[in-house]
């Protein structure tokens, strides 16, 4: 049986509800997150993303390119309640939901609770509907895979809606340039380039063991998405296992305050990662890697759920002063990430894959 997979993607969540809760800010360009010097912008409306400001960006550089751009406190309570409205009206039509996020999740429609037969009328009928309940925006990709179901929620931003046919596909992604491709950065899609691989048709020239060898597991994936295969099923009990941001430095770090203040950006990073995803746990690991690559990790595990940046920073100064040689060595990398056991935490049941990147890049 082809699946029907739908991926509901909404448009600019957070800036969104920020605009549609209050009326003045409508039209203009906002950022959801602090304009202070380590702040970071975690979500930009439309009009704040013509001037290139986008999510993760250091608030600095967002002021720099928009210097109008207004700067909105997150209410991440707000966006959850937000989220469980979407999420219930996604239930309506199959129990089979994914979520990424509080804003985007996959639906298995090929049997759903409505019998419809259209995976599309379906998509059109859940946007209609999320409107209807929130006043918001969102766009859908609908196809018999994961992978393309999410490029196509892309393709038609804002409140949109793409279908890619089993007879589409091929050509499709043949002409999709590597950016596109689920998993490819821009470090991954700068190595492809190298190579000569630009676009879904030269990815397709390559074989697999020749795309893992340069790609490692990964390089397999890309094989098969380049033909448009995706046999992930939509997950609905997956259960995250950790979560985490680390930085590479421009220049390797030694001093205790440099290091501090690279471990308290890493760490708001980190709680806003977590308050978006609904992840708390109680094990906090610090990972450094020396000028030389040397990898070394502490860890620690604590009574409560950690829950805040106050705690998150605390925790990590104390792994920090357990590495014998901070004074010693250069340190090229840091990172943070929070662990935890299948059952640890009280909202394991929605939680998102996402692959940890360095947010100054």
């Amino acid at each position: 049986m082809i699946r029907k997979i739908i991926h509901i993607d909404m448009d600019a969540f957070y800036a969104s509800i920020e605009q549609r809760d209050h009326p003045e800010w409508r039209h203009q360009p906002i950022a959801v997150g602090y304009s202070g010097k380590r702040g970071v912008v975690a979500a930009a409306s439309y009009e704040a993303r013509r001037y290139g400001v986008r999510s993760a960006m250091a608030s600095v550089t967002a002021l720099r390119k928009c210097p109008q751009l207004i700067f909105v406190a997150p209410r991440f309570n707000v966006y959850r309640e937000v989220s469980q409205q979407i999420m219930h009206i996604f239930h309506e039509y199959t129990d089979k939901v994914e979520p990424l996020s509080l804003d985007e999740a996959f639906l298995d429609v090929t049997v759903n609770k409505k019998g419809a037969a259209s995976a599309t009328l379906i998509a059109k009928e859940i946007k209609r509907k999320i409107y209807a309940q929130t006043h918001l925006t969102s766009s859908a990709g609908v196809s018999f895979n994961k992978f393309l179901a999410k490029i196509a929620s892309d393709y038609h931003k804002p409140d949109g809606i793409y279908i890619i046919p089993p007879k589409a596909a091929e050509a499709f992604v043949e002409k999709l340039p590597v950016e596109r491709f689920f998993g490819v950065g821009k470090v991954t899609a700068t190595r492809m380039k190298d190579h000569g691989i630009k676009t879904g048709y030269d990815l397709k020239q390559w074989s697999e063991p020749d795309l893992t060898r340069l790609f490692g597991k990964a390089g397999s994936s890309y094989y098969h998405f380049a033909r448009g295969i995706d046999e992930r099923e939509v997950q609905p009990d997956r259960i995250r296992k950790s979560l985490g941001a680390e930085n590479t430095f421009s220049e390797d770090l030694y001093e205790v305050v440099d290091l501090l203040g690279a471990l308290d950006e890493i760490a708001h990073e980190v709680q806003r990662r977590a308050e978006k995803r609904r992840f708390f746990a109680k094990t906090l690991t610090l990972k450094i890697k020396y000028a030389d690559f040397t990898i070394i990790t502490r860890s620690k595990t604590v009574d409560q759920y950690i829950k805040t940046f106050e705690q998150l920073f605390e925790l990590g100064q104390e792994l920090l002063s357990t590495v014998e040689d901070i004074e010693e060595r250069k340190i090229r990398l840091m990172g943070l990430t929070l662990k935890n056991a299948e059952t640890e935490s009280p909202h394991s049941s929605f939680v998102p894959l996402q692959l940890s990147f360095d947010f100054k890049d």
